[in-house]
């Protein structure tokens, strides 16, 4: 190529270089037909699983939820305490919670803003009613899991084999290829059955057939075939490491044989203590949610009083606003700007106040209604029909501490947990013996020309003709061949490194589960102090805001006589009405919050789900099961009896717990609230006073404990 051609060239390939600029480009190719449906551009996508779950009712059919523009309902649902507990119970298949458990209650607040989305955000760490049961059922370490570890296998096999073989055999020894005649020359069908015993030991009985049908040279004139067949009785008994039921019971046999390599233990009593554990864990979930049930009832209550209080507090502004504006229209004394705008902004005040208890009582009713597991909305209100005691209720401390250190859910929980760590340290212990096992077989052998035959002719040793005729079990049950083995087989590694750090492993375990346990009651006594601690504050503050509620209602009813007479300002008016507000939601605060730290000392001693009216108790089975079951009891009732008390495992649990409503650790209910500090004898008449007109006697119509609320009816929204 010339100077100038290559000087064309590489201008060229310039050009080409800059007009392509620098992205990749894709090779060229000859044959390609634009068919491109095989390409597959992404490796994952978002797809929706071919389910056809139908969505619960309750979800799908959820009305427009109420609010401030939307406060219109069909009906009042007046619902007490009892029925919200058993409608939670019927719906708790998922026991679900309000987010969180409190450390102290009666101090912070059951949820009344966010929803409770703790099933969205964590859906496995909401207990359900299956947990027991899918323990209990558990493949793996489940109890009927770890007992079929014990059970007997059947084992069986037959094959068949032909073989045509050439061999190196010369002169007249023999045939020069070694056939198996005919179809199916060799045969051999094997069936055995095996059991492991809670003692460790295994035993065995197979039975082992073989049919051989060859041209060998040596073979007996005129018997090509021959049947033997053999009865083998095994046993294999641990004298050391393994043996004894104790060990086989809690770590079930071959505790190595896993693909971990590491010791696991999966024995029937270590079954039986997960399924106690996992009962614990669902008590706890019921009782929770019990507990929220209730705490989210009385703040719903709450929620009505203190819309209440700040309805009178805006209806009592709105009067005294009107007033001022009246006196502002008409120029008159009292009727200044600066009071009409000061009457104006305590009347909007209240509004908003209104508003938000109005938005807080739809709330609070809408997490008792997720708590009960009914839907969001569905044309009702709902509205407690109980009252909130006011009574003085006594515990007797040391009876009360005896019921948290022994009753509580947790505790028991974690009591299960060192006696399986307890156990395990059993089993890991055994594990330091050396390895030495007993074995012992012995076997029942025959032979014959047909494997049975109606000749019933055994082997004969000494005949001529031994094979011709005979039989291959007439041979056998003859018990002319019988064979025995007995031995001992040992193993021991030099050290036991492995097995003293199994030991080691399980006694640290051992000593962090007793050192949590210790803590966790730590934890409930202190938990148990603030519920106590918690009674008795709320009682005293329901007392405390009680009478502030009675001087706020009378220091109203002065200022504004001192008001009308043109003694007060309005400021002082309208402060005292805001006074009178707060002291009536400080009121039902007090007598809220006592009641909830009530069910709280019941839920830290243990008593809340009796103290509620709620038993656990397992449900009824299949009717076949009651069937079987009874046939099994007659069964071993017509057995042979035998003591097996020298290989009974110790004792592991102390029985069911006691559910009753006899001691709960409360005494009885005393003296109804009187007034802690009462100013004037006439404050104490006034709570003792006859009944009201339309009231019957022994109903409490103290300021105190005011009737049950109307339902917020639509009006307030927008007044």
């Amino acid at each position: 190529m010339s100077r100038t051609a290559r000087q064309l060239w590489v201008a060229l390939t310039s050009i080409s270089l800059l007009a392509s600029g620098c992205a990749p480009q894709q090779p060229f190719y000859f044959f390609e037909d634009g068919d491109l449906s095989h390409y597959v551009g992404a490796i994952q996508k978002l797809e929706y699983p071919d389910s056809c779950e139908e969505p619960l009712a309750e979800s799908a059919g959820t009305n427009e939820p109420l609010m401030l523009s939307n406060a219109r309902f069909d009906q009042i649902w007046e619902l007490s305490l009892e029925e919200a507990i058993r409608t939670a119970l019927e719906n708790g298949k998922v026991l679900r919670n309000l987010g969180g458990r409190f450390q102290s209650f009666g101090g912070p607040r059951p949820q009344t803003g966010e929803p409770a989305v703790s099933l969205l955000t964590a859906p496995t760490a909401t207990p359900t009613i299956y947990d027991p049961a899918i323990a209990e059922t558990d493949p793996f370490r489940g109890v009927e899991s770890a007992l079929a570890l014990f059970d007997a296998q059947l084992s069986s096999s037959l094959t068949w084999e032909r073989q045509n073989r050439p061999q190196n055999i010369g002169g007249f020894i023999g045939t020069s290829v070694f056939q198996q005649q005919f179809l199916g020359d060799t045969g051999n069908w094997t069936t055995g059955i095996q059991k492991r015993t809670a003692t460790g030991a295994t035993v065995g009985v197979s039975n082992t057939t073989l049919y051989d049908n060859n041209n060998s040279p040596i073979r007996q004139d005129g018997v090509p075939s021959t049947f033997t067949t053999n009865y083998d009785f095994t046993l294999s008994q641990p004298l050391l490491q393994g043996a004894g039921v104790t060990y086989n019971r809690i770590a079930g046999p071959d505790p190595f044989d896993n693909i971990y390599g590491r010791p696991l233990f999966r024995g029937v009593l270590l079954a039986r203590i997960n399924a106690d554990i996992s009962l614990a864990e669902f008590e706890a979930g019921v009782r929770n949610l019990v507990s929220d049930t209730e705490q989210s009832y009385w703040e719903l209550y709450f929620a009505y009083r203190n819309l209440e209080s700040r309805k009178a507090g805006r209806d009592s502004s709105l009067e005294a606003w009107r007033k001022v504006h009246a006196l502002y229209v008409e120029q008159s004394r009292g009727g200044e700007a600066d009071k009409e705008a000061q009457a104006r902004e305590q009347y909007f005040f209240f509004r908003s106040e209104v508003e938000q208890a109005l938005t807080d009582v739809y709330r609070c009713e809408n997490r008792l209604r997720f708590m009960m597991g009914i839907s969001a909305s569905d044309g009702r209100l709902i509205r407690p029909a109980d009252e909130p005691t006011t009574a003085r209720i006594s515990f007797d401390w040391q009876q009360s501490l005896v019921e948290a250190l022994s009753r509580s859910a947790e505790l028991r929980r974690q009591k299960w947990v060192i006696k399986q760590k307890e156990l395990e340290l059993t089993a890991a212990k055994n594990m330091v013996l050396p390895r030495l096992d007993l074995v012992g077989r012995w076997r029942f052998l025959g032979m014959g020309q047909e494997l049975i035959n109606q000749n019933y002719a055994a082997y004969n040793a000494n005949g001529n003709d031994p094979l011709n005729g005979t039989d291959a079990y007439s041979t056998l049950l003859s018990g002319q061949f019988q064979e025995w083995q007995a031995g001992g087989q040992f193993l021991m590694p030099l050290g036991f490194r492995r097995e003293l750090a199994t030991v080691r492993n399980y006694q640290l375990q051992l000593a962090r589960e007793r050192a949590r346990l210790q803590d966790e009651e730590l934890e409930a006594s202190h938990a148990l102090v603030e519920a106590v601690r918690n009674v008795d504050t709320n009682f005293a503050l329901a007392q405390t805001n009680f009478n502030r509620r009675v001087a706020a209602e009378r220091q109203v009813d002065a200022v504004q006589a001192a008001y009308d007479a043109g003694t007060v300002t309005l400021d002082q008016l309208l402060d005292a009405q805001r006074r009178r507000a707060e002291a009536e939601s400080s009121y039902a605060r007090a007598v809220v919050d006592y009641n909830r730290s009530i069910s709280s000392l019941h839920f830290r001693k243990g008593s809340l789900l009796e103290y509620n009216g709620v038993f656990l108790a397992e449900g009824p089975w299949p009717g076949k099961a009651y069937f079987d079951a009874h046939r099994r009891a007659r069964q071993r009732d017509a057995s042979l009896y035998l003591n097996y008390g020298h290989s009974r495992p110790g004792v592991f649990s102390r029985g069911s717990i006691t559910q009753n409503f006899q001691s709960i650790g409360a005494d009885t209910p005393v003296t109804q609230l009187p007034p802690r500090d009462p100013a004037t004898k006439a404050d104490y008449d006034e709570k003792k006073a006859p009944p009201a007109p339309g009231t019957t006697p022994g109903q409490d119509t103290r300021p105190g404990v005011p009737e049950m609320l109307p339902s917020p009816r639509p009006a307030a929204a927008g007044a």
